[in-house]
Order: structure tokens, then sequence, then C-alpha cells
């Protein structure tokens, strides 16, 4: 897969609010499939679960099984790959404008 269609899967994945939940509930500890069905009453399973099969797919969760149970563990690393190639690039740029922007204004009289 290339580099491009995989960034195309991890921000269709986050494109999801649901889906940015899910990942938010997991950012300090690993959660079972079971607990995060509790955390989101106003879904049934099935629709957690197809959440959950998204965010795999786009290699944001990953998933240890214990006996029964499915354990969902975030994987942060294609957010970071993200924030570096996109992110932090922009973010420079548009600070730079700010800054000049600050200095005009500050230079200019009142």
């Amino acid at each position: 897969m290339s580099s491009d269609s995989k960034d195309d899967e991890i921000f269709r994945a986050l494109a999801h609010g649901t889906r940015r939940r899910l990942l938010d509930a997991i950012r300090d500890a690993p959660r079972t499939t079971g607990v995060l069905c509790e955390a989101f009453p106003d879904m049934d399973r099935c629709t957690v679960m197809m959440h959950l099969k998204v965010l795999e797919g786009a290699g944001l969760v990953l998933v240890t099984r214990e006996g029964r149970e499915r354990w969902n563990h975030l994987n942060a690393l294609p957010i970071q790959e993200i924030h570096d190639r996109w992110i932090s690039q922009y973010a420079g740029h548009a600070m730079s404008v700010l800054g000049a922007m600050k200095a005009g204004l500050d230079g200019s009289p009142q």
C-alpha cells in the first residue's frame, strides 16, 4: 500500500467523531471491547465493533486477545507520522507568517 493511500485510510478513520472518541477512550490504557461498548451506550455492540474495525484497518488500534476478551490498544504512531508529514510543516510556516504580521503591527504607528 502506498504512503498516500495509507494516509487516506488514517484520515478517513479520524474523520468520524465516534472513532476519535473511541481513540480517546483507549488513550491512557487498553480497554476490552465489552468495556468500550459499555462506555458508548448510545451504540449497539455491532456499531462499536464496526468503528473499531475501521480504526484497526488504519493501524490506529492494535488488538490482542486474552481468552474470550479482545483488548484494544492505541497505536499513536500513525498519528505522529501524519503530524510529522503534514501538520508540523504547515504549523511552522503559519507561525512565521503570524510573527511577521505581529512585527508589522507592532512597528506601525498608532
